[in-house]
């Protein structure tokens, strides 16, 4: 598949992966030149109905184990092939001996650049068959201090999701407020619980101890041969486990009485006080007990949140509700107490889920923080979900928490146990990986000297990853000037992604995608280095890398980093006559950048004014694992106009796109907003719509709203629906978006039924006459 192709297709075709140069210059130092770093932006799981599933194992390379691909050289006479990667020769087994130019094997077809093998699975519980497959298990665990009407939603989303899950799954159960309650689902002649001390931190071993999992426990009930995959009914461990873990077919019943006996929190709380809530307790609890679990069996974690942690390790705030839960003034000012300490108990329960191959999944459902920006690290690494909303009533959380456990086109696909590794042509090194994922330390010649995100390796662990799970891989080159004679050197350079993983069905799966993209001599044409750029790939790397920046360097003004970025851009790229603006001109492939850049400057991923560090974080965490499309709408969202005269149509993201008889339906990806002109809704308020002449009317009104719930239906998390009027409270949801090309210092020049905007920001014609005076600067 060639760069052209692959770069009209919004996804990158069937390989899922999109650059953000598709044609790479050759050094070091001319690719400095270029600004932008080499980035791929992969989709490892992304469904495509023309990618075959070979029903065997690949062929590796000896030396370098990159998997046969089309772009090998094959020798049919000799029956040997040559690795595009490292050049070694390798011969094929005996079972491709009847391979011809005419008779070739799946995975050297030259259209099938991404292919997956189905290979034997080495099921947990499944010593002699090997079709059997592992069940995926599910621990609940669910805050109790919250109002009686809050803990009811959150109950009614938990009974319908366990109707919801496949029969095999198992399921856990543990509550938490004061102290920990882990649900004894097995004991069904009464409701025995396990409780355990909020207020200090448990190590997995003592969890196991206590819950009779711990090695005595293991060793009375299996005898010896336990620890070598003993196996009752199915579920490993003899009956040690099952008696917390059940299928959810037989535990249904339980846990719905369970569940309606639960009540809120009862720990007296003082007048003035915050209810002492130990999370961090809970989610180690949990994770030691899905550790009792065989190694290999796909785990998540489902945790649902009502508020901040006040109690044991993972605390974020006092008791005491004067003092207010840390804001990001205070982050910058090192005046939040609890952060480092909670993060740091958070980052290694990530490495003890991620040793596990475990995922957490976060759904925090407050008015008030709830800890998102320290739980980030364990999210985030496991490959979680997280959905932030103001209530579990709320339809953000209550339609997001379905489609988790949905199947059929809704389905998100839940995988488990992924592991990404990366091969590449010789002299391409990797910095590291933005998104849900964990370095495994696997050192090799690939390997970069600089570190960006996960880094420092060529294999990632991903304990869970789903159809839309997007990461984004940073490139070096060698610093080697051109090692060969410029006539011997391949013009092509190869980079092959193999994810290993476990599908919902427990079947161990591995997909291999290897791409070719050409090299160029940057210095001496730019003209196709140019065409090979993909501007709306590239302003997401740099919001992605940015936002990483800001997490992780003191005093990093992004701002001011992003404009340098783009005046070099501009600057290396642009037409223009040294020192004179007005002959300013980009190339196509260019001209949506600058744009791009200046809605990233006001986005909230780079202004946290008015944000908490749990919304920050929560925006933070989806831009790095949604794919370009969606990533690039978080960034610079898009505006449709609906008015009588005209079929729906794009409009700009300007502020002069209000008008009193149209309908605006923005989609900024994390809420919706429609938005009625003055004229239109005085017309609705008068209830013209129900009348039989002014059918055109009711149709649109309705069209904005068919098309709002088409895109909600489709994305994950739910988005927010905002319906609003023109001079309405709600309206700032749209202004808070728009290009400020009106505002109060020119408002005598508007037209009626316009609008303005209240601010002193830079409006996008600004920007741009700045921007091409610093570009053509000598």
């Amino acid at each position: 598949m060639s760069a052209e192709m692959s770069s009209m297709d919004p996804e990158g075709g069937i390989d899922g992966v999109r650059m953000s140069w598709n044609v790479w210059p050759r050094t070091k130092v001319e690719a400095s030149k270029c600004v932008i770093p080499l980035a791929a932006c992969i989709a490892p799981l992304r469904p495509h109905p023309d990618i075959p599933t070979l029903p065997y194992a690949p062929l590796r390379c000896k030396t370098c184990s990159a998997v046969l691909n089309p772009f090998a050289r094959v020798d049919f006479a000799a029956k040997i092939w040559i690795c595009p990667f490292c050049y070694q020769r390798n011969h094929f087994p005996p079972h491709y001996a009847a391979i011809s130019d005419t008779n070739l094997p799946g995975e050297l077809y030259p259209q099938y650049g991404t292919i997956q093998y189905s290979l034997p699975s080495m099921a947990p519980n499944s010593p002699g068959d090997p079709h059997s497959r592992a069940s995926p298990v599910f621990i609940f665990v669910l805050d109790t201090c919250m109002i009686e009407e809050e803990l009811g939603f959150a109950k009614s989303a938990l009974k319908q999701a366990i109707g919801l899950l496949p029969d095999n799954a198992l399921v856990g159960f543990v509550s938490f407020g004061t102290q920990v309650q882990v649900h004894e689902l097995g004991f069904s002649e009464m409701s025995k619980v396990y409780v355990f001390r909020g207020s200090k931190e448990i190590a997995k071993e003592q969890v196991l101890e206590q819950l009779g999992l711990g090695v005595s426990a293991r060793s009375r009930v299996g005898g010896p041969g336990f620890q070598k995959g003993m196996v009752q009914n199915g579920y490993p461990g003899g009956s040690v486990v099952t008696r917390f873990l059940l299928p959810a077919s037989e535990c249904e019943y339980t846990l719905n009485s369970l569940l309606d006996e639960l009540q809120t929190d009862q720990w007296p709380v003082a007048p003035g006080n915050r209810a002492a809530r130990c999370t961090g307790v809970a989610l180690s609890v949990a994770a030691g007990l899905v550790g009792a679990c065989l190694p290999g069996t796909g785990a998540r974690i489902v945790a649902l949140v009502g508020g901040p942690c006040t109690e044991g390790p993972g605390t974020i705030v006092s008791k005491d509700l004067s003092d207010p839960v840390r804001s990001h003034k205070d982050l910058d000012k090192d005046a939040a107490p609890y952060f480092k300490k909670a993060v740091k108990f958070y980052d290694s329960l990530a490495k003890q889920l991620v040793n596990q191959g475990h995922v957490l999944d976060l759904f925090a459902s407050a008015l008030d923080q709830v800890g998102v920006a320290e739980m980030k690290v364990v999210v985030e690494r496991t490959g979680g979900l997280v959905v932030l909303a103001e209530s579990f009533g709320h339809s953000v959380f209550k339609d997001s928490f379905k489609r988790i456990f949905e199947d059929g086109e809704q389905s998100l696909g839940l995988c488990f146990n992924g592991i990404l590794e990366i091969n590449c042509s010789k002299d391409i090194k990797i910095e590291g990986i933005l998104g849900p994922c964990t370095s495994l330390e696997k050192k090799g010649p690939a390997v970069a000297d600089t570190v960006t995100g996960e880094g420092g390796t060529t294999a990632w662990k991903m304990c869970g990853l789903d159809k839309s799970t997007c990461l984004t891989v940073l490139f070096d080159l060698s610093s080697s000037e051109r090692s060969a004679a410029p006539g011997t050197v391949n013009p092509q350079l190869y980079l092959q992604f193999l994810t290993s993983y476990q599908n919902p069905e427990g079947q161990s799966m591995l997909r291999v995608t290897t791409v070719t993209r050409t090299w160029i001599d940057s210095s001496v044409s730019s003209e196709d280095l140019v065409q090979g750029f993909d501007q709306e790939t590239a302003a997401v790397v740099m919001a992605r890398i940015a936002s990483f920046k800001m997490e992780t360097e003191e005093g990093f003004d992004a701002t001011r980093w992003l404009d340098r970025k783009l005046i070099r851009v501009c600057s290396k790229f642009g037409d223009y006559r040294k020192d004179d603006p007005t002959s300013f001109m980009l190339n196509p492939c260019f001209s949506l950048f600058p744009q791009f850049l200046f809605n990233l400057r006001r986005s909230q991923f780079v202004q946290v004014f008015n944000n908490s560090p749990d919304e920050t974080a929560y925006f933070r965490m989806l831009l790095n694992r949604e794919n370009i499309t969606n990533a690039a709408v978080m960034i610079q969202p898009s505006l449709i106009s609906y008015s009588f005269n005209s079929l729906p149509a794009p409009a700009l993201l300007d502020v002069a796109s209000i008008a009193a008889d149209r309908i605006l339906l923005l989609d900024s990806y994390f809420s919706i907003v429609i938005f009625h002109g003055m004229t239109i809704a005085q017309w609705r308020n008068m209830g013209y719509q129900n009348q039989p002449e002014h059918q055109a009317f009711a149709q649109l009104l309705q069209a904005p709203n068919d098309d709002a719930q088409m895109i909600i239906r489709e994305r994950f998390p739910v988005p927010r629906l905002v319906v609003c009027d023109q001079h309405g409270s709600q309206a700032r949801f749209l202004l808070a978006k728009l290009n400020p090309s009106a505002t109060y210092n020119n408002a005598h020049e508007m037209t009626a039924g316009s609008d303005v905007i209240f601010t002193d920001d830079v409006s996008l014609q600004v920007f741009f006459e700045h921007l091409q005076r610093l570009a053509v600067q000598s």
